[in-house]
This record gives structure tokens, C-alpha cells and sequence, in this order.
């Protein structure tokens, strides 16, 4: 048999190079993984792991408000943004340090330097050295995208960088309409910022259910996000007091910041991968079968790379379900079919399963059942913002198609439906649990008679 350096060389220590490296080197296999930034990949360092950092901070000036209704007088308070991003960074450092240490303690060689595909089973390293793998993992993720043809868009930030400002501004304009610019735009408003989202789409979070992406928009209007949607910015200027930014149809708006939130592109550009025959499709993304391979048998991919489910959850599951099945000598699959998923905007949104516009294309009935009622929490705060929930049921099987959220919460309760949904719960599953009261949540259980039913 051939003689390789490493039976594993993942190039990306993301979640998901991360985990299939570790559960790889559990099975006796010699791994090595090169990243040329910072263990941990965007999730960790400049993803969602910092992003939620930020987004308990912006909710504490309502929780302040909040509390005079509950009895408190909290007095003056004051939000210091150098101080949060010190200690989101203290964090990050230690996540790191964890994710380094899991990877040493399972027997993983980590080289800190760029790596790119020599070969089928050949990595270059940035330090001159070749080494050869049985297989190698590209698990190098993706990088924030910024739209060609518009003047100025030098000016513009992205994710990558709005986690190291040095100040906040006073005034802030989110391009886009995806999870990213979402929840920028609800942390900025809570930090105090006046805060402007554009989108050039008819609603926020396409691909949602769109009645509670139309939720999530007024709320976050009465939260003093400005959204502004069909609407696309055509240039950025800078000025004496910071940037305007020119709209379709002639306005104008003057802001200290644009973060661009418009998308993100694979990271495999400058790789060798095509020179290697590993195929691309038409956004630079590898092309994967179910099981992560290339169409080099040698090279795999998973995460964001491939542009399949750009989650975190999904990377780790696709880098854990190869390892499996290549060292663990067991065949396994990740389901992308059913992913429950959380935008951690303000309030928060859940969802598992089909939209209802994608319920009614594939069934013939559809039961919609709706609760929507004001959370105890807000009643003595006297804060009207409501809380909304939707299940939605094959009216031929009772199965539960999906279930959508909107409210405190909502993020923990979507991750728990989503175990009886990939089980295949029925309605009369969810009708004879016992409900836990008082919470939210007990609205889930409670829901008897259906608010419409949906026949084609």
C-alpha cells in the first residue's frame, strides 16, 4: 500500500475541518490541519459565537426599561463599546485555546499556515514543504461578499470587520436582508444606534416563512430599525461627516458606517483545486456528492465550501458524518432535510420544517394552527410586543410539516422541536403533552382548532 505523510490533511480549522479532524484522529488515523488564520473558522473568531455575544449586550437597555414595571429603579446606566469588544475578545481567545487543546489532546499535528492542493494527494504549505495524504478535507469555509458596480464601495464594511471597531457611530446603514444583516441591525439599534436596513427584496429573510418575516420586520420597526426594501444603494461617498449612500429612485442617507451583509461567496479561490480536478460549480463552490467526495476520490469537502446548508451545526455534522465513514469504517449520511434554525434578531425568530407557502405546494390540506399573545414578562414591563407561533399539519397524516417562531426564546424552544419533527411527530403527539405553565411555550401544546385550512 502507498506511503502518505498523514492519512488525513484538512485544510481549514473551522467547525467543520475541526470536528473531522478530531473524530478522524479518534479512529488511529495521523491528521494534520492547517489554518492559516485562527482555529475555530468564522463561527468562532467573526461569526456567530461573537454576533450572539453582541446581541445579549444590545437587549440589556430594554431589560433596563423592563425592570421599573417589575419594581426595580435602576438608575443611569451607560454602554461602553471598547469594553465589550475587550471581553468579547478575552473569549474568543479562550474559545480558541479549547478548540487547539481538543485538537492536541485527540493527536491532531495543527500547522498555522496557509495550505492550498498540490495534487490529488499532494498539500503545498505556505512555508515551502509539500506533504502528501491519503485524503484531504477542504473545509475552508466563505467569505462576506461585496457587490461589483457600486462607486465607493470601499467604504462599505462587512462581518469581518465590525467586531473590532473602535467606536460605534451614531448613525448606521445594514445592506441586506439575510440572517447578517438582521441581527446587525438589531444590535446596532439596541446599542443606541440610529440604524437604517436596506434590502432590495420585497421582505427581510427570504426563504422564510413570509408571514413571520413580515412579523419580525414590524417589530423591529417599533424597535427603531428603519427598513427600507426594495430599495438598492447605488453609490457610497465619503464626506466630512462620515458617508452618504445614494438609493434607487434619488434619496440619500448620511451614516458613520455601511455594513454590507449581502451574502457570501466559498473560499476557494487560489486553492488548486481545478488544477487538481476537483470541479466548481458556477459560484466557486465544490461539488460534493451525499457523502462529501469530490470528483477526485481523494478529496472531500464540507461546510460552508460547498455551499450546501451554510450553517455551523451543518459543517459539524457533514465533517463528523466523513470522518465516520471513511475512518470509522460505518456509513454515514447528514440529513440536510430538516434543520431547525434560529435568527437571533430582536425579538427572536425559530423555525423548523416547510414555510406555509412551501407546505401548500406539497400537500394537498394543510391545517395552520396560530397562537399569538402578549409573554407575561411584557405585561407589567408595559411593553406591547407579542409573541407568535404557527404549526403547520398535513391535514391527510396529522404529521407536523413545520413550526415557526417569533419571540423570547424562540431559538432554545425551535433547537427541542426539532427533535420530535425529525422523528415525525403528529399533531395529536404535540396535543397529548402535558403542557408546563405558565411559559410560552405550553402554547405549543394547547393549540385545539386550527385558524385555516388550506385546500388545493
Amino acid at each position: 500500500m502507498e506511503s502518505f505523510d498523514y492519512d488525513l490533511f484538512v485544510i481549514g480549522a473551522g467547525s467543520g475541518g475541526v470536528r473531522a479532524a478530531r473524530i478522524a484522529a479518534g479512529y488511529g488515523a495521523k491528521v494534520a490541519a492547517a489554518e492559516e488564520f485562527r482555529v475555530g473558522g468564522t463561527c468562532v473568531i467573526r461569526g456567530c459565537v461573537p454576533k450572539k455575544l453582541l446581541v445579549y449586550a444590545s437587549r440589556f437597555a430594554s431589560a433596563f426599561e423592563d425592570a421599573a414595571g417589575f419594581g426595580w429603579d435602576v438608575g443611569d446606566t451607560r454602554f461602553d463599546w471598547p469594553r465589550l469588544i475587550a471581553a468579547k475578545d478575552r473569549e474568543l481567545d479562550r474559545l480558541e485555546g479549547a478548540y487547539c487543546g481538543n485538537l492536541e489532546r485527540a493527536g491532531v499535528e495543527i500547522l498555522r499556515t496557509r495550505a492550498t492542493l498540490a495534487g490529488p494527494n499532494a498539500v503545498a504549505l505556505a512555508d515551502g514543504r509539500t506533504v502528501s495524504a491519503r485524503h484531504v478535507l477542504v473545509a475552508t469555509g466563505a467569505r462576506p461578499f461585496l457587490p461589483d458596480g457600486v462607486p465607493g464601495i470601499e467604504h462599505a464594511i462587512t462581518s469581518n470587520e465590525v467586531f473590532d471597531l473602535p467606536a460605534l457611530p451614531e448613525r448606521a446603514v445594514v445592506v441586506g436582508g439575510g440572517y447578517i444583516a438582521v441581527e446587525f441591525a438589531g444590535i446596532f439599534a439596541g446599542l443606541g444606534v440610529e440604524t437604517t436596513l436596506v434590502y432590495r427584496g420585497d421582505h427581510v429573510l427570504r426563504g422564510f416563512d413570509v408571514e413571520l418575516a413580515g412579523r419580525l420586520a414590524a417589530a423591529m420597526e417599533k424597535r427603531g430599525v428603519r427598513i427600507l426594501t426594495r430599495t438598492e444603494v447605488t453609490a457610497i461617498e465619503r464626506t466630512a461627516d462620515g458617508l452618504r449612500l445614494a438609493l434607487t429612485g434619488g434619496g440619500t442617507l448620511d451614516a458613520g458606517l455601511a455594513l454590507y451583509a449581502t451574502g457570501r461567496v466559498p473560499n476557494t479561490a487560489g486553492l488548486g483545486l481545478e488544477a487538481a480536478g476537483v470541479e466548481l460549480d458556477a459560484l466557486g463552490a465544490v461539488r460534493v456528492d451525499a457523502r462529501s467526495g469530490t470528483s477526485v476520490p481523494s478529496v472531500h469537502a464540507v461546510g460552508d465550501v460547498t455551499n450546501r446548508v451554510n450553517l455551523t451545526p451543518v459543517a459539524i455534522r457533514e465533517g463528523h458524518a466523513f470522518a465516520d465513514t471513511v475512518f470509522g469504517g460505518r456509513e454515514v449520511i447528514a440529513d440536510h432535510g430538516l434543520i431547525p434554525t434560529a435568527v437571533f434578531s430582536t425579538p427572536e425568530l425559530g423555525t423548523v420544517g416547510l414555510t406555509e407557502e412551501q407546505a401548500l405546494r406539497h400537500h394537498a390540506a394543510v391545517d395552520v394552527y396560530k397562537a399569538e399573545f402578549r409573554p407575561m414578562a411584557n405585561v407589567l414591563a408595559g411593553r406591547d410586543e407579542r409573541m407568535f407561533m404557527k404549526i403547520l399539519v398535513d391535514a391527510a397524516s396529522d404529521r407536523v410539516l413545520g413550526v415557526h417562531l417569533i419571540g423570547d426564546g424562540a431559538g432554545e424552544m425551535i433547537q427541542l422541536l426539532g427533535i420530535p419533527m425529525v422523528m415525525g411527530a403528529t399533531k395529536r403527539d404535540f396535543d397529548r403533552t402535558m403542557a408546563v405553565h405558565p411559559t410560552a411555550a405550553e402554547e405549543l401544546v394547547t393549540m385545539r382548532s386550527p385558524s385555516v385550512r388550506h385546500r388545493r
